[in-house]
């Protein structure tokens, strides 16, 4: 019985103490081949045994062909072996017989060239290639080896030869460069020019350029390197334009010590190539201008690289009307009047597409900047007041205006010494389009040239376009006032609290009682609180009254210290106004109003009541309590109310009266039914 035994298992996996490596294994292999088994070398003993030898591997040549006679490597291995055997003519008639077969193979072609090029049949050779290159012209592999034939036999023009028929059908630049150095090296350089003329035809592209330059940078003149680059920059267009080319221009220009050329060259390039091409350039400009230029030349650079920049923007979107401030004032910083003319000039040419006030807004700040320019930096008056006018002429005023710009073209009238210009045209304003900036810019005007009577007629006016405006009948009224026309301003004032459609009625209350009190007029004053009053019952109105009767002096005291304290009289005044309040609030159930109050009033005693004063608005003082009310979805919700103890111990009264009431009512039924009862029995 026989026991299945399982692979051997190593025990000892550690490293041997002697190590082989691989080396010396293959080493040993050869070292040690047995001499019996290497292949015979065959010798023949006569012409008859190596005639039969050659005619059996012809055979065996023969059949490999016939089998498969697309294989060019069976054609190239007998070919191979007739030419071992010396068999020349038998080589060649197996070359074209293969050549019959596939005469596109393009080794068996250069095999075919070899063979007779090793056994220097020149002639045999040349043959070869001209009808290879006649079949493949395409192939640059045997031009290649056409050109290394000739040139190695020293057949100079016929090495020319065979690059001019090469050249004629235009093949890839290696093969120009290759013509280019084979003149090189020879050292016909006028012919070599021709060629880099020829060749820059073909493949334009700014790198054959640039290599026809560096050839004239080193084996011609420097008027020539000028030829090469300018023509390259004509022919290729602004359509073609490189950064690679003008880099290099400029860099030979620095070389020479010609920085204004360069400085020229890379201004030339940077004002016609856009932003996304010449990053490189702006690159290489910068650090040509830090290293030969001045100041001036660095700011010139960063301009020219942000004015790149905004045409850019400015050509995707022409009515980004920011992307054109910003241009203009990058040229204004330049210095260059007619730059930025131009721009302003393209830039308010580009008027909104609608006449909706929004489109306009920006647009609107173009011809501004463009007269604040023309008048501050150009002084071309004439030029300024045309932009003005142009501008003014633009604007659609029945839809809408801008106030600015009346405003401005006044004010440049003025500084012409020319008001009753600056005047028509507020006033041309006002008649088309008024608006209440333009009457507030013309009364200021009229104010700082002393024309009161006609800011008078102004305010009339502007009253009458918008007699809601508050502002305006408190400027009007301090006019007078300040012209010591009391009786004019007071007039005002009551006209104005007469208004019905005032926009912010409380500062005209607040500005007319301001005034008589600022006059001394304070029975008018507690007249107006009063009037007031009638109106509204605001807290505010109500505190405020109470302050002014605190500051009123006694009628025979004389006038107070600015420190004093008040008087006991003016304090009871006061008092007075928030008892008066309180009940006033109290009777229309104002709880918030209340509570107001009753701070500003604890306020008010803490700061000039006795401690008996104080401890009676103490009493008064509400508390807070949480309370329920159910809304409209049948949802409750939490509110705070506040109660007063005044009303607290009302309703207390109240509740006995009714409970006695109440019980009262019930002894006067109990007697009746007593009564009831003993007239029964």
């Amino acid at each position: 019985m026989e026991s299945s035994r399982g692979p051997p298992r190593v025990k000892n996996k550690a490293a041997a103490p002697i190590q082989i490596s691989a080396e010396q294994l293959l080493r040993e292999a050869v070292d040690r081949q047995d001499e019996k088994l290497k292949a015979p070398t065959q010798r023949f003993a006569d012409m008859e045994e190596l005639h039969e030898f050659q005619g059996r591997k012809r055979k065996e040549f023969e059949d490999y062909v016939r089998r498969n006679r697309i294989n060019m490597n069976n054609w190239m291995r007998y070919a191979q072996w007739e030419l071992e055997q010396k068999e020349f003519r038998r080589a060649r008639s197996i070359f074209e017989r293969a050549l019959d077969v596939d005469s596109t193979s393009v080794a068996l072609w250069i095999r075919y060239c070899e063979a007779e090029m090793r056994n220097r049949n020149i002639n045999h050779a040349r043959n070869v290639f001209d009808r290879a290159v006649t079949i493949l012209p395409r192939v640059d592999k045997l031009w290649y080896k056409y050109v290394y034939m000739e040139e190695t036999l020293g057949n100079i023009e016929g090495a020319r030869s065979v690059f001019e028929r090469w050249m004629q059908w235009e093949p890839e630049e290696a093969a120009w460069s290759a013509y280019i150095k084979l003149e090189k090296r020879h050292g016909e350089f006028e012919k070599a020019r021709a060629i880099f003329e020829r060749f820059t035809v073909v493949h334009p592209e700014p790198k054959n350029w640039i290599k026809w330059a560096k050839f004239e940078e080193e084996n011609g003149t420097s008027d020539l390197v000028r030829d090469v680059f300018g023509t390259a920059v004509e022919t290729l267009g602004d359509e073609f334009m490189d950064e690679k080319l003008f880099m290099a221009y400029a860099r030979f220009e620095a070389k020479l010590k010609e920085f204004e050329r360069a400085r020229a060259i890379y201004k030339f390039a940077l004002d016609r190539m856009p932003r996304s091409k010449a990053a490189t350039l702006h690159k290489a400009f910068t650090q040509f201008e830090k290293q030969y230029g001045d100041r001036d030349g660095i700011e010139d650079v960063i301009l020219s690289k942000r004015r790149v920049h905004y045409e850019e923007q400015i050509k995707e979107n022409p009515k980004n009307y920011d992307a054109w401030i910003d241009f203009a004032r990058l040229e204004e910083a330049s210095g260059n009047t007619d730059r930025v003319r131009d721009v302003y000039e393209r830039a308010i040419a580009q008027i909104p597409p609608t006449q909706e006030k929004r489109h306009w807004r920006r647009y609107i700040y173009l011809w501004l900047f463009y007269a604040i320019f023309e008048e501050t930096v150009s002084r071309d008056v004439e030029r300024t007041r045309q932009i003005y006018t142009e501008c003014i002429k633009l604007l659609p005023h029945k839809r809408f205006t801008f106030a600015k710009v009346w405003l401005m073209a006044a004010h440049f009238e003025l500084r012409q010494n020319a008001l009753p210009k600056a005047r028509k045209l507020l006033g041309q304003a006002i008649g088309m389009c008024p608006k209440d900036k333009l009457f507030k810019g013309y009364i200021e005007l009229e104010m700082k040239l002393f024309e009161f009577g006609r800011c008078r007629t102004l305010y009339a006016k502007y009253i009458e376009f918008n007699g809601a405006n508050t502002s305006t009948w408190i400027k009007f009224a301090e006019l007078e006032r300040g012209l010591d026309d009391l009786a004019r301003a007071r007039a005002i004032f009551e006209l104005a609290v007469d208004e019905p459609l005032l926009d912010m009625p409380e500062l005209l209350w607040k500005a007319y009682i301001d005034f008589e009190e600022g006059e001394a007029e304070y029975d008018r004053t507690r007249a107006l609180y009063k009037r007031l009053l009638e109106k509204t019952d605001h807290v505010k109105v109500w505190t405020s009254w109470a302050q002014f009767e605190l500051s009123v002096p006694d009628a025979d005291a004389p006038p107070p210290e600015d420190d004093a304290p008040p008087s006991p009289t003016a304090i009871a005044r006061a008092r007075a106004v928030f008892d008066a309040a309180h009940t006033r609030l109290k009777e229309r159930e104002l709880k918030e109003e209340r509570v107001a109050l009753l701070a500003a009033w604890k306020s008010f005693e803490d700061e000039v009541g006795t401690p008996d004063d104080r401890a009676r608005i103490e009493k008064q003082m509400p508390r807070k309590v949480k309370k329920r009310r159910k809304l409209d979805d049948d949802s409750f919700e939490e509110y705070v109310d506040y109660v007063f103890p005044a009303d607290d111990q009302s309703a207390a009264n109240m509740a006995r009266l009714l409970a006695n009431a109440a019980r009262w009512k019930k002894e006067k039924e109990a007697q009746a039914q007593a009564q009831g009862q003993t007239a029964e029995e």
